[in-house]
């Protein structure tokens, strides 16, 4: 199933926990890393849409960075390009979705200096 992208937010903080970027359908889930208890397990393999972040934030010169989106082909690791093959074509997951869909017209907007990154060790629980 193929459609648009989807962000899937927490149904108490609505942070975005997950995305599909909508040409995987619901055979691939790109996970917020920052939500997870132990983020550092998880270093990034590309930076992207860094065009637009502050020029506060650093990045490591030894991860490859992009302005927009990036080239599946050329970042992705071989075994996640193999694993990518092999859910073309299948049907959508069927474990039901906990969380809840909002657009992002729905959620509140924060007011100025009360913007904040999740803690590493935040408990979306």
């Amino acid at each position: 199933m193929r459609g648009e992208p989807l962000i899937v937010h927490c149904p108490r903080c609505r942070i975005a926990l997950w995305s599909s970027d909508g040409g995987s359908g619901d055979t691939v889930r790109f996970v917020r890393v920052g939500t997870l208890d132990e983020p550092d397990r998880l270093p990034p393999d590309v930076h992207i849409d860094t065009a637009s972040k502050p020029p506060w934030v650093l990045l490591d010169p030894r991860v490859p960075a992009v302005a927009a989106y990036y080239d599946v082909e050329r970042h992705w690791r071989p075994s996640s390009l193999e694993r990518r093959r092999g859910l073309r074509g299948r049907r959508r997951h069927p474990c039901p979705r906990r969380a809840v869909r909002a657009p992002p017209a729905a959620l509140p907007i924060p007011s100025p200096g009360t913007l904040h990154a999740p803690s590493a060790k935040t408990n979306l629980r």
